[in-house]
């Protein structure tokens, strides 16, 4: 359902990222779950024609509202840093699948690389809900692109942060601190967005220690309601290998099943 929502905010939180927050009105669009996402019109100009994909963040059923992090990169996102509050903002949605928290589930581990964490942080706020621990590895270019941290200490998550600049966020280092989760909180879970090499990583963990994984796939959209055959991934099933659309069958998708080119 496509419908005209306003800006309740929309602020720069660091240097690359923006924090969008809207009302939706008669919360007609609700129940949203962790996971999905909204295709928005950046701009009410004509360009750029394309509408956006955009992971929800955080959920508030009760105030009607739905708050978006993003990266502010291209055109369409640079539009969108530009919209100010009370302007009306053309959302569509909620699409896609959403996450998967087994019943049994006691201790789960999310890995995220810049702006993934906004998916995951979503599912961190639902396994609070739950009474299911969560810890998580959060990686980033620099300390300045580490997002939600006060987000992720309301939710209850035991949280480490990597980065580029300092060599921790490097595969060896976010393999051992993942592994030593692992073993020591009884990990039956785990769940990544937002880095291909952490997700080929979170894979190999997974099938080694038989866990439970999903993953949320990023990719470009065109229509992001399954016309246009642009956001295709591939998976394997039944050792056999076939394409879906990510906009309709995922983003989230079974991480032991994706295959990375």
């Amino acid at each position: 359902m496509a419908v005209k929502t306003e800006i309740i905010f929309n602020r720069q939180v660091s240097k690359r990222y923006f924090h969008l927050k809207v009302k939706v009105p008669d919360k007609q669009l609700f129940p949203v779950q962790a996971g999905q996402f909204f295709h928005i019109k950046c701009s009410d100009d004509q360009k750029p024609l394309l509408r956006r994909p955009f992971s929800i963040f955080r959920i508030n059923e009760e105030e009607g509202t739905l708050e978006f992090l993003y990266l502010v990169k291209g055109i369409g996102t640079k539009a969108l840093a530009l919209r100010r509050p009370k302007e009306k903002l053309d959302i569509l949605g909620p699409l896609g699948t959403s996450f998967t928290m087994k019943e049994e589930s006691r201790n789960i581990l999310v890995v995220a690389r810049g702006v993934g964490i906004a998916t995951l942080s979503a599912l961190a706020f639902k396994a609070k809900g739950e009474n299911v621990s969560c810890f998580a590895i959060i990686s980033a270019r620099s300390q300045e692109d580490y997002l939600v941290e006060a987000e992720l200490k309301e939710a209850g998550v035991e949280a480490v942060f990597v980065n580029d600049e300092d060599g921790t966020s490097n595969p060896q280092c976010v393999r051992f601190l993942a592994e030593t989760l692992i073993k020591e909180k009884k990990i039956d879970g785990i769940y990544t967005c937002g880095s291909r090499r952490l997700s080929i990583l979170m894979k190999q963990l997974a099938c080694e220690y038989e866990l439970f994984a999903e993953i949320a796939v990023e990719e470009n959209m065109g229509c992001g309601i399954g016309s246009c055959y642009g956001c295709v991934c591939n998976v394997e099933e039944e050792e056999r290998i076939r394409p879906v659309r990510i906009c309709m069958e995922g983003p989230v998708l079974p991480l032991k099943k994706v295959v990375f080119a």
